[in-house]
């Protein structure tokens, strides 16, 4: 696998022709550790450790959700999905995101990398391209979900300079993931302009 230097991403916005790609690309993480919420005198912590075997997580499909229940979610028309193709058109990631004018924050609602990339800064090229578009939104600040069994992801996030904002225990509870806890992260969204 060449280094992040030798290989050179073209980051676009999706269009509609791109959703097959999108939803086709593999997602799945393996991890050796994951973090514990344990509760504390005044909240919660977190406490990393290992797993033996190590855990691979494969999200299902999105096939039963019914996304025109979610359209009125979205306060700015047209909120983008940016993509991250390789050198030979493939792709290699992407993020999507929705910005919601009221409290200024851009949710980034998905970001995956496929397994080939990762490790060659592609997520970091991808979030750069969701706070740019932030910045051009006035967004005051970036927020996101993770569970607390994706410790890559969560290292990854902590390098990008999110730090952790709250949690919710229940989030999963009905779905496949239950058991795992929702992580909120964010970071303040530096040179953005008030609306």
């Amino acid at each position: 696998m060449p280094p992040a230097d030798d290989t050179t991403y073209e980051i676009r916005t999706a269009t509609p022709e791109d959703t097959g790609l999108v939803e086709a690309l593999d997602g799945s993480f393996t991890t050796a550790t994951i973090f514990h919420v344990e509760t504390a005198e005044n909240g919660f912590t977190l406490r990393e450790t290992a797993v033996d075997p190590p855990l691979t997580k494969v999200f299902p499909d999105d096939e039963d959700e019914d996304d025109s229940a979610n359209e009125g979610d979205q306060e700015l028309q047209g909120d983008p999905t940016f993509l991250a193709l390789a050198p030979d058109g493939s792709l290699a990631g992407f993020v999507s995101v929705a910005y919601a004018r009221w409290n200024r924050r851009l949710t980034i609602e998905d970001i995956e990398v496929a397994p080939d990339h990762r490790g060659r800064g592609v997520g970091r090229a991808l979030m750069s391209r969701a706070e740019e578009f932030a910045r051009e939104h006035g967004a005051g600040h970036i927020w996101l979900e993770v569970t607390n069994i994706n410790a890559p992801a969560i290292h990854a996030y902590c390098r990008m300079g999110f730090a952790l904002c709250g949690l919710d225990t229940s989030l999963y509870e009905f779905t496949a993931s239950a058991g795992e806890y929702a992580l909120y992260l964010s970071k303040p969204c530096h040179g953005a302009s008030r609306d």
